[in-house]
């Protein structure tokens, strides 16, 4: 099979292109680079030791990203594709819906005119919102609370309503929850353009010197410390998750949708010792304030998925933050 990435640049497009060939996949990979670096690519060939056709397209591009499908024979798409950071949304939310919305119109459409029916769509546990229940099964209400959450949601839903028109059309949608860790290599992990967004990259980044200190962001919810707890899986296992996606889309389920995480939640300050066991250095912290929206506790219920597609998560809270360590020594520059 040959699977289109689109975003196979990014963080986790990366990661799954490595396991993708490893399996025996083919792909092709669509990335305008905004986000990312070309390097991770030269890395995935280099870690694989096999090639393939890279486009350097932006998917709002309605005539040069057509060209993709016009050019490739395409079996199934995994779509990673868009913006993806909470806070700049709700600073720019315009350009997040429409990047994220039009890229995603274009593919369906394009995948509806050259007859290529699977695709996996990377969603998030943002869709659910402040949950009402945890652990969070698939079938929990969904309220996006941010634009970035919304353009998921809105995502969903426009393919749910596809699908339900066009019956050959496969879709798995995949809900991850807090994606950490780097490839066991060292080559290849996550890359964030300034100060990162997570909460893992900016305490390796603490470790190698270039951030002064954490921001711990509340130590007062009903947690196990105070902190907040989530749901943190390793980059490998999700990509093994695509794959394990893939697999069933070719049973012809229709639509599917499936949480991707670990089913335990480690909190913020478990974190940091964990990383320090890892990296062997002390990690400079401060408690600050809550954050406003801001949730106590979120982490997956995944057992359909283990379920429907055999699949679950194998690596614990050392091993992915040993991976980090691993990465980030070895690139203390990321990709530069």
């Amino acid at each position: 099979m040959r699977i289109l990435v689109t975003g196979g640049a990014g963080y986790i497009g990366s990661h799954t292109c490595i396991e993708l060939l490893n399996k025996g996949y083919e792909i092709i990979v669509v990335d305008n680079f905004i986000n990312s670096k070309m390097e991770a690519l030269n890395r995935v060939k280099e870690i694989t030791n096999k090639d393939f056709k890279i486009y350097n397209i932006d998917m709002c591009d309605y005539k040069n990203f057509e060209k993709i499908f016009i050019n490739e024979k395409i079996d199934g798409v995994i779509h990673f594709a868009g913006l993806k950071a909470v806070g700049e949304s709700v600073t720019i939310p315009l350009k997040y819906y429409q990047n994220n919305l039009i890229s995603t119109l274009n593919l369906i459409e394009f995948m509806k005119k050259y007859n290529v029916n699977n695709l996996v769509f990377s969603s998030s546990a943002t869709v659910y919102g402040d949950p009402e229940i945890v652990p969070i099964p698939e079938t929990a209400n969904l309220n996006a609370t941010n634009p970035y959450g919304r353009t998921k949601l809105m995502i969903e839903d426009i393919l749910r309503d596809f699908s339900l028109a066009n019956k050959d059309f496969n879709v798995a949608l995949l809900r991850y929850f807090n994606p950490i860790g780097a490839h066991k290599s060292g080559k290849i992990g996550e890359d964030p353009n300034g100060i990162p967004n997570n909460l893992l990259p900016y305490i390796s980044q603490v470790a190698i010197g270039k951030l002064k200190k954490l921001r711990v962001f509340g130590n007062d919810y009903d947690t196990i410390d105070g902190t907040g707890v989530r749901d943190y899986i390793h980059v490998v296992d999700l990509a093994l998750g695509h794959i394990k996606a893939i697999e069933k889309l070719i049973t012809n389920p229709g639509l599917v949708t499936y949480n991707l995480g670990t089913g335990n939640g480690t909190s913020v300050l478990e974190m940091i010792k964990s990383f320090e066991k890892a990296s062997g250095i002390k990690i400079d912290y401060e408690i600050v304030n809550r954050r406003p929206g801001d949730i106590a506790s979120c982490y997956a219920d995944p057992t359909k998925a283990k379920i429907d597609l055999n699949w679950e998560a194998h690596y614990n809270i050392d091993d992915m933050c040993r991976d980090t360590w691993n990465w980030q020594k070895n690139n203390p520059n990321g990709y530069n």
